[in-house]
């Protein structure tokens, strides 16, 4: 099973450079899409339905701000739209889930921070995030959470790290935050577990491609019984269509 997941900057503007003449070529089992930054009345026209997919969007409600998509070549058995936080603030980000028999695949946007009012809100989404990948990791059933995480892990996976301790995105509390994920309750970080190379990275800040320093902040993370399960990774890098990269991961897995 391969899966790709890009976070696109606005679907249209990706559309218009080329994202899904490309995506019909990668044999994709399952697309996730990430900042839509459009409404699903505004995807009616048939480029944002491929052939031989099914077709789910999560908007924000609000034009030009945030949204997810999957894509998926079998029909799920559910669709849920966010992570039901008591606090509400799993709508601050979005979340959508395809359910299948025993694989659930998730397209999520995290919040970004720009002030301590967001950074705030951020830190919230994350703690209320923690318990629910906590409480789901129990169930007699995989996960993979694709998308754009907004924060990245180690120093391997921000370039010229020292620059950027206090930046939102790579601050100790989000590092701490992705050790106590995969190191205490047992998910994993799909491309590092086949790619340990260092210079690998999906976005950059800057707005540009290649311009300024990059960053690795979008990942497939899959719960413990995938971790085994896992074929092959790559960041594609000679494609534009947003200041992000399309992840690709191979699974030894069917929906």
């Amino acid at each position: 099973m391969r899966i790709v997941s890009l976070s696109v900057d606005g679907v249209h503007q990706a559309a218009q450079r080329g994202l899904y003449d490309w995506l019909a070529e990668q044999d994709a089992d399952i697309i996730c899409l990430q900042d839509l930054r459009a409404l699903e009345p505004q995807l009616d026209h048939p480029v944002f339905h491929p052939d031989g997919y099914y077709s789910y969007f999560f908007d924000s409600g609000t034009p030009h701000e945030n949204g997810v998509a999957i894509y998926t070549r079998s029909q799920p058995k559910a669709i849920i739209f966010g992570m039901g936080f008591a606090s509400g603030e799993d709508m601050f980000g979005r979340y959508l889930q395809a359910d299948f028999e025993r694989l659930s695949v998730g397209s999520l946007l995290a919040p970004a921070a720009t002030g301590e009012a967001t950074l705030e809100k951020k830190v919230q989404f994350f703690d209320d995030m923690q318990a629910h990948l906590h409480k789901v990791s129990r169930k007699r059933r995989d996960f993979i959470f694709c998308g754009n995480w907004g924060m990245a892990h180690r120093r391997a996976d921000v370039q010229n790290w020292q620059d950027h301790q206090d930046t939102p995105g790579f601050m100790r509390h989000e590092q701490r935050w992705l050790d106590q994920l995969f190191n205490e309750i047992g998910y994993a970080d799909a491309f590092r577990r086949v790619v340990k190379d260092t210079d690998e990275f999906t976005w950059w800040p800057s707005g540009t491609l290649g311009e300024g320093d990059g960053w690795r902040i979008d990942m497939q993370i899959v719960s413990h019984g995938l971790k085994n399960r896992i074929e092959y990774g790559a960041i594609n890098k000679n494609v534009s269509f947003s200041s992000h990269l399309p992840v690709s991961m191979d699974y030894d897995l069917e929906v």
